[in-house]
């Protein structure tokens, strides 16, 4: 699985860059070194601590502890680092909140004015435009990875080794659920599973080991999780149902809905996330 995501290649990149900034501490200032020990440090611990995912992580985003970094060094030493205000377009390209890329175009920006007493006037004027015109299509490039990924992510699995997918999955193997059962005389139901935020993720890996491996997972959005079970008879089915409700956290509420009862047709993410089972057959 770690091939396949190439994370032992990322892995091997970070390890690399953490090498190539030690070896340039020598040289420094000691407040540039300082920023560059912190820099080696965080990519030390990120490549020790990286594993592929497509959960979206909780904590602060690493492109601003990027960021972050790079102003830093900047400022430490203006008239020796001053070629790495091109990083800035690299640091734009990667794929970010809009909170975050305006926290790095700003800081490009601050980077700019520390580096201008080292210039002359048309000198830092070319420089400021070259660099907005770089971080505009370096921002046009990481809106179309956010794009592209975000379309990927609806079609593979959320944590590698588990039957967890995104809501849009749902909507896709209804109709082939309804057609099989139909097919082969099974009865299937959806259950919504409401829980808190931070215990999403825990309980969808609980979920994904109460179910078989032929059921899939699927978070709807950040409190609300589904499940899509099979059986042999309505009896067999609540049986199931609630030998599986009976692991969860006391403080989860849930629903179910037989599938037969489901017109995919009309149905969205966010009806079968945020409507009871009772509107959600009344809508469709």
């Amino acid at each position: 699985m770690q091939s396949k995501y190439k994370i032992r290649l990322i892995r091997a990149n970070l390890l690399a860059a953490a090498v190539a900034l030690a070896l340039w501490t020598p040289a420094t200032s000691p407040a540039a070194a300082l920023v560059l020990w912190l820099s080696v440090s965080w990519l030390l611990i990120t490549a020790l601590l990286l594993d592929f995912s497509h959960r979206r992580s909780q904590g602060l985003p690493w492109q601003v502890v990027a960021g972050g970094l790079l102003v830093c060094l900047i400022a430490a030493a203006p008239e020796r680092h001053s070629i790495l205000i091109w990083a800035w377009a690299a640091m734009l390209m990667l794929p970010q909140t809009t909170w975050v890329a305006a926290f790095n175009l700003s800081a490009a920006l601050i980077s700019a004015a520390m580096v201008a007493p080292q210039l002359d006037a048309p000198a830092f004027i070319l420089l400021l435009c070259s660099l907005l015109v770089l971080g505009l299509l370096a921002l046009s490039q990481a809106q179309q990875l956010i794009d592209v990924n975000d379309s990927i992510r609806q079609r593979l699995r959320l944590i590698p080794g588990l039957n967890l997918w995104a809501g849009e999955q749902l909507l896709r193997d209804i109709p082939r659920e309804q057609t099989r059962c139909e097919r082969e005389g099974i009865h299937a139901e959806v259950i919504i599973v409401h829980i808190k935020r931070h215990q999403l993720w825990p309980t969808a890996q609980k979920l994904c080991e109460l179910t078989y491996d032929f059921e899939n997972v699927y978070r709807l959005n950040s409190t609300t999780l589904a499940t899509l079970m099979l059986s042999r008879s309505q009896k067999e089915a609540a049986q199931r149902r609630n030998q599986l409700l009976s692991e969860l956290p006391d403080n989860t509420t849930s629903e179910h809905l037989e599938l037969i009862d489901i017109e995919p047709a009309e149905l969205t993410v966010f009806e079968m996330s945020k409507l009871p089972s009772e509107r959600v057959r009344e809508t469709v």
